[in-house]
């Protein structure tokens, strides 16, 4: 049994997420094949762009600021820099640039998407896993792991998952879809192990594997 989420929320967002069509490599930014390939279930329609920048945490914060841009839910978008400087989007889209931690106003209001993925490759610079675990709640009860749910370790590299469904059967057992970038940046892969479905109770030898427990599970 699925276990759906609210109509409108994140979790939502992420189950409906676009995929490029059945068979699909994974590349990376340079189009080249990527290592991790061969755990490719599906590829997630959205760009990667052409910088090794939208890495493992970094496609966790696009896949949150695009749902929250096409919410209008301006307000919300917001990242903190491994500095600790907070990087909202309504600061940038009124015309603010970052400079050594501050904001200084330089251009004209602009909430366009293209200014968007300006601020999204500026978070992508600046902010990464050790930031982005610091920002997340602990999930206190994994059996409330739901879509939308990270698991992360922050670090150099460091690494993470983004949970994109859940399941249930009627033993309560949750298995659940996982979806990564990776460096070299690349598509934001659906990924498999033999399976799509991951749990927590079953080690997966892909890389980060250990990460796939309740220890590292977090929630925005």
């Amino acid at each position: 049994m699925q276990i759906k989420p609210d109509a409108d929320s994140f979790g939502a967002y992420l189950q409906a997420l676009p995929l490029k069509p059945a068979g699909t490599p994974t590349r990376t930014y340079k189009g080249d094949v990527a290592a991790t390939n061969v755990y490719t279930a599906a590829v997630v329609d959205i760009s990667v762009g052409d910088q090794d920048l939208q890495q493992c945490a970094d496609a966790v914060m696009r896949l949150r600021g695009e749902y929250l841009y096409h919410k209008k839910d301006f307000n919300a978008i917001s990242f903190k820099f491994e500095s600790g400087f907070k990087c909202d989007y309504i600061h940038y889209a009124n015309g603010y640039r970052y400079h050594n931690d501050k904001w200084v106003l330089k251009a004209k209001p602009d909430y366009s998407y293209p200014t968007f993925m300006h601020y999204m490759t500026l978070v992508f610079m600046y902010a990464g896993t050790l930031s982005l675990e610091k920002e997340l709640h602990p999930v206190t009860d994994p059996n409330t792991i739901q879509a939308g749910d990270i698991f992360i370790h922050g670090g150099a590299p460091g690494h993470c998952f983004i949970v994109l469904d859940v399941v249930e059967n009627a033993a309560h057992k949750k298995q659940f879809l996982l979806a990564q970038s990776f460096m070299p940046a690349q598509n934001i892969q659906v990924l498999q192990y033999g399976s799509p479905w991951f749990s927590m109770d079953v080690h997966s030898d892909i890389a980060y594997g250990e990460l796939i427990n309740a220890g590292y599970l977090r929630r925005f």
